[in-house]
C-alpha cells in the first residue's frame, strides 16, 4: 500500500537496491521493504553456470566442422557485471530484460573467436581429433580476454563434447577410414604372415645352424678321435720300435754271448786237443798191438777177439783152424745175453 513493498531473495543472489540512483543496500540473500516509486533492484545470480554452445568453423582445407561443448563460469564481481548488463527485477522478482542471454552469447563469441584462429590453421582430419587442443585454446582465450574481464566473471572450465564434419564429408571420411582400416587389416595380415614366415625362416635357420654346429662338433670329435688313434698308433709303433730295439739289443748281447761262448769252447777244445795230442804224442809211433797189450785188459773175451783178429790177418798162413764147441758156445751165449740186454734196455 502507498507503494511500499517487500521482496526477498535467496542466498545465491546478489542484490543491489538503488534509491534515487544511489545504492541503499547490497548483499546476498537480502529481504527488505522498499518504496517502489523511487527504488530499483538488480539481482545478479552468483552460482556457477554451465553454458552449452555449438558453432561452425572452417578448416584449412575449406571443410566445415561443427563444434559442440560447454563452458562453466561464475560471476565473481556482481557490481561490475551490473554496470555492463541490466539485471533489474520487477516487484515479483522477475527480470525486466533477458540480459543473461547477452552474457552467455558474449562468452560464446569469445570462445568461438579463440577457436577459429586455431581451426583455420589445421585440416579437417586434424580438427576432428583436436578436442583437447580446442579446450585449451578456449580456456586460454577466455581467461586472457579483456571483454570477459570487464564482465566480472571467472571461467571455471571448458569441455568439447563433439567435433563433427558435414554429413557428406562424414560419410566420405567414414568410407576413407573404412578403406584405410581394411588396408591396415590387410597390412596386419600380411605382416602377421610375413612374421610367421620370418619366424619359420629363423627357426629353420636355427635348426640348420644347430645341425651345422652338431656336424662341426662331430667333425671335431672325429678329428680328435683320429688324432687319438694316430697318437695311439704312433705310441704303439714307438713301443714296438722300443721292444724291437730291446730285442735287437738282447739278440746282440746273446750273439756276443754265443760268440764269446763259442770262442771259449773253441779255445777249450783246442786246449783239450792240445792236451790229448801232447798226451798221445809218445804213443804215435807205437804199434797198436803193443798198445793193446799195454792196455792190460783183464777181460778174456777181449783177448780172444784179439786172437781171432790175429788169426784173420794170418789166415793165408794157417792151413786148418779148430775151434772147440765149448769156446764157440761161450762166445755165442755171451753175444745173446748182450743182445737181450740191449733190447730190454729202456
Amino acid at each position: 500500500m502507498f507503494g511500499i513493498k517487500h521482496i526477498k531473495f535467496d542466498s545465491m543472489t546478489y542484490v543491489l537496491h538503488f534509491t534515487n540512483g544511489n545504492i541503499k543496500r547490497e548483499g546476498r540473500g537480502l529481504s527488505f521493504f522498499y518504496f517502489a516509486p523511487n527504488s530499483s533492484i538488480a539481482a545478479i545470480p552468483m552460482g556457477s553456470n554451465d553454458l552449452p554452445f555449438i558453432f561452425n568453423e572452417s578448416t584449412n582445407d575449406y571443410q566445415t566442422v561443427n563444434i559442440q561443448g560447454q563452458i562453466s563460469y561464475k560471476i565473481s564481481n556482481p557490481k561490475t557485471l551490473a554496470d555492463v548488463l541490466d539485471f533489474t527485477v520487477n516487484d515479483n522478482g522477475q527480470y525486466k530484460k533477458n540480459d543473461i542471454e547477452k552474457l552467455n552469447q558474449r562468452i560464446i563469441n569469445e570462445a568461438q573467436t579463440a577457436t577459429s584462429s586455431f581451426i583455420h590453421e589445421i585440416k579437417l582430419k586434424d580438427a576432428i581429433r583436436s578436442a583437447k587442443a580446442i579446450e585449451e585454446r578456449i580456456l586460454e582465450g577466455l581467461k586472457s580476454s579483456q571483454a570477459i574481464a570487464m564482465l566480472g566473471i571467472d571461467i571455471l572450465g571448458a569441455n568439447i563434447l563433439g567435433i563433427q564434419a558435414t554429413p557428406e564429408m562424414a560419410r566420405a571420411l567414414e568410407t576413407e577410414t573404412r578403406e584405410k582400416l581394411q588396408q591396415e587389416a590387410d597390412q596386419a595380415i600380411y605382416e602377421r604372415r610375413n612374421f610367421a614366415v620370418e619366424q619359420e625362416r629363423k627357426i629353420k635357420e636355427t635348426e640348420l645352424n644347430t645341425e651345422i654346429a652338431v656336424e662341426e662338433k662331430q667333425k671335431q670329435i672325429a678329428e680328435k678321435k683320429m688324432e687319438s688313434e694316430v697318437q695311439k698308433s704312433d705310441n704303439d709303433r714307438k713301443l714296438r720300435e722300443m721292444k724291437l730295439a730291446a730285442d735287437i739289443a738282447v739278440e746282440n748281447q746273446r750273439k756276443l754271448l754265443i760268440e764269446q761262448k763259442t770262442a771259449n769252447d773253441k779255445k777249450e777244445a783246442e786246449t783239450q786237443g792240445y792236451v790229448i795230442e801232447t798226451t798221445l804224442k809218445p804213443y804215435k809211433d807205437i804199434d797198436w798191438k803193443t798198445l793193446t797189450a799195454l792196455n792190460n785188459n783183464p777181460n778174456p773175451k777181449f783177448n780172444i777177439s784179439l786172437a781171432f783178429r790175429e788169426l784173420a790177418e794170418n789166415a793165408d798162413k794157417i792151413g786148418n783152424l779148430n775151434i772147440s764147441p765149448e769156446l764157440l758156445d761161450s762166445l755165442l751165449n755171451d753175444k745173446r745175453e748182450n743182445k737181450k740186454w740191449v733190447l730190454n734196455t729202456p
